[in-house]
């Protein structure tokens, strides 16, 4: 149903309650100030004078978690900083979106085979509704992951995030889950004890 379907005369237009919340919340998206490293400055830069993050709406960093319906997790993600990421998302009131921006955020980026302190993945702490590729992304990349984030608010239903209710929801207990070769501890000793004879230079 378009905004404008039902238009009787002027200054009068009848829409649905839902599209009207909907459209309120795609068009005043609160980012929580939270950078971990050199995607962040893109991110900053999202928000500069050139590309201005503020013409979506989306301009008001809070520093507060409290105040914040957008988390954008911009940068890596070690072990000793999932936590804390998590505690951050559970402060955040619903409903709440999380943008994984950059190549680390997503997957583990270059640290994925030998960054042991580096989780593979900020989905395997928090649920995540878009990715951003890059290393690091460019601003117009992040835009355009907003405008996706956007297009989910759209077609939100009954004023939740979650539809449908019934889809079961993995629980996240804020630590991140190990790849098979560090899950137990003898193999994590095995594991790189091995990478390190690989990175032994050859004589």
């Amino acid at each position: 149903m378009g905004l404008l379907e039902g238009r009787f005369e002027d200054g009068l237009v009848v829409t649905s309650l839902e599209y009207a919340i909907n459209w309120a919340r795609e068009s005043s998206l609160w980012p929580l100030t939270f950078g971990l490293a050199c995607c962040a400055i893109e991110m900053m830069a999202t928000g500069a004078s050139r590309y201005d993050i503020d013409r979506f709406g989306a301009g008001a960093f809070r520093a507060t978690p409290r105040q914040a319906d957008l988390m954008i997790v911009a940068g890596t993600v070690n072990m000793k900083m999932a936590e804390r990421v998590r505690r951050l998302y559970e402060q955040m009131p619903d409903p709440k979106f999380v943008i994984a921006m950059g190549a680390c955020t997503c997957g583990g980026g270059p640290y994925y085979k030998y960054g042991y302190n580096v989780v593979k993945g900020v989905d395997l702490v928090v649920p995540v509704d878009v990715y951003v590729p890059g290393c690091p992304p460019r601003p117009e990349a992040l835009l355009e992951g907003l405008m996706r984030v956007q297009d989910k608010i759209r077609h939100m239903k009954q004023y939740h995030k979650g539809q449908p209710q019934t889809v079961p929801v993995p629980q996240r207990t804020g630590r991140p889950q190990l790849p098979p070769e560090l899950a137990e501890p003898a193999q994590a000793v095995a594991f790189l004890k091995k990478n390190k004879e690989h990175a032994t230079p050859v004589k």
